[in-house]
């Protein structure tokens, strides 16, 4: 298994990097690109929000400072800001990914930049009418983006398409509607590539039990044709895993997928918690908190 990695931590909303964002204190920033590189990030994303105070001049001010760390990095450009996506697409080095664009009018306005920047994009599967309900409605968002994309004339291998992730603590239905609409992406953009803002799956769980849903969720979407992910390069266990180094464990989510039958009671206690996530993410259990406990 090998997922390319976008590190995600390098976020306007960071407690520690927010502020040297906003102050232009390079030394912090440079140390956490420097630290998700050596992690074995493959792309770092640059989130500033909406950026709506002289977000140019930041997200200018932000590439310039991490391409001092490694020249040739490729970077995400994550922010609502149209003036600050241009900034930093003029100023990056390699093709840079406009993160994102959805099916939105407005937003559909910014593949203009993609076209002209010949910049890679995050299709993001939501309309005007906002997150869709299920399969169904993600492709007719990315049937809309893909026709606007095409009238300019942008090739699809610049697309990354986000069927967007929902927290299984709210609506075990989405996260079942993300996993049945993957397999249709390469048929709807032949072409594309995908990635998701995976650590989304566990929002509203404890911290200590969202890194197991994280990973056992990207061993099933691996399963089902997932090529790349935003992740937290700090967590240790998810850059083994998108780096090939947890074979067993995802060949054992893959024999659960196939309805390859288990006896829990022989399982040990790394299957065994594989196993009860599994349960969860497949809806088989309802969640809780308490999940692995049961």
């Amino acid at each position: 298994m090998k997922i390319y990695t976008i590190a995600e931590s390098i976020n306007i909303m960071s407690k520690t990097i927010g502020p040297a964002m906003r102050e232009k204190e390079k030394g912090p920033i440079q140390a956490m690109a420097r630290e998700e590189l050596e992690k074995g990030a493959d792309m770092l994303d640059l989130n500033l929000g909406p950026a709506r105070k002289a977000g140019d001049e930041m997200m200018e001010w932000l590439v310039k400072t991490v391409q001092e760390v490694k020249k040739d990095v490729r970077l995400g450009l994550d922010t609502t800001n149209t003036l600050a996506v241009e900034a930093g697409l003029k100023v990056a080095n390699e093709r840079a990914l406009v993160n994102s664009i959805s099916a939105q009018p407005a937003s559909l306005e910014r593949l203009k930049l993609v076209k002209q920047y010949d910049a890679d994009f995050v299709a993001l599967t939501m309309s005007e009418e906002g997150i869709p309900r299920d399969a169904n409605e993600r492709g007719v968002a990315l049937m809309t983006i893909m026709g606007a994309g095409d009238e300019l004339g942008i090739e699809h291998a610049r697309y990354w398409v986000d069927p967007i992730v929902l927290p299984v603590s709210v609506d075990i239905n989405q996260v079942k509607a993300y996993m049945e609409f993957l397999p249709m992406v390469k048929d709807i953009v032949p072409g594309a590539t995908n990635t998701c803002g995976l650590s989304n799956v566990s929002n509203g769980a404890p911290n200590e039990l969202r890194p197991i849903l994280n990973r056992v969720y990207l061993m099933m979407l691996y399963k089902l044709g997932q090529e790349s992910a935003i992740v937290d390069a700090y967590d240790k266990d998810m850059m083994n895993l998108c780096q090939g180094k947890m074979q067993k464990e995802v060949d054992f989510i893959g024999k659960l997928m196939d309805g390859g039958s288990v006896d829990p009671s022989s399982l040990g206690a790394t299957e065994k918690e594989l196993y009860k996530t599994y349960r969860v993410l497949t809806g088989d259990v309802l969640y809780s908190h308490s999940w692995l406990q049961d």
